[in-house]
């Protein structure tokens, strides 16, 4: 069984969002941010591998391509340059350290969830955002 949520990335000091809202499926079981994390890191791994084996020799984009992509924010030919494979279970440590560090936010239906290990109920149509935070670097002369 899963439940079908959508899911909106926004970085701060951005009027667009990162990834427009997408559809994505959880497991019924994803009673927890922690697992709502590792779920998350799940379906982005997953999504690039199927990505590196669907590459094309030949790439175009077709105008229909490139105004659906530019609505989503982004238009590119969707190459994967990096030939490593991920670890799932790296990825996943990543995340929930990243989260730990403040790095991200995540809100489900506009309520912030902050305790990683607190109960929470995920029901279809429900809407989960993550807020990236970022770093400003430069140097002083």
């Amino acid at each position: 069984m899963t439940v079908n949520i959508w899911i909106t990335v926004k970085s701060l000091g951005k009027r667009k969002p990162v990834l427009a809202k997408q559809a994505a499926e959880l497991p019924e079981t994803t009673h927890t941010l922690r697992q709502l994390i590792e779920n998350m890191v799940a379906l982005q791994v997953k999504a690039l591998q199927d990505k590196k084996q669907q590459a094309e020799l030949l790439a175009y984009l077709m105008p229909d391509d490139i105004e659906a992509q530019g609505a989503a924010g982004k238009v590119g030919f969707g190459a994967v340059y990096n030939e490593g494979v991920p670890d799932l279970n790296g990825a996943m440590e990543t995340a929930i350290t990243a989260y730990e560090d403040g790095l991200y936010k995540v809100f489900l239906n506009d309520e912030e969830l902050q305790e990683l290990d607190k109960s929470i109920l995920i029901q279809d149509g429900d809407t989960v955002v993550f807020i990236r935070f970022t770093m400003l670097a430069g140097r002083l002369w």
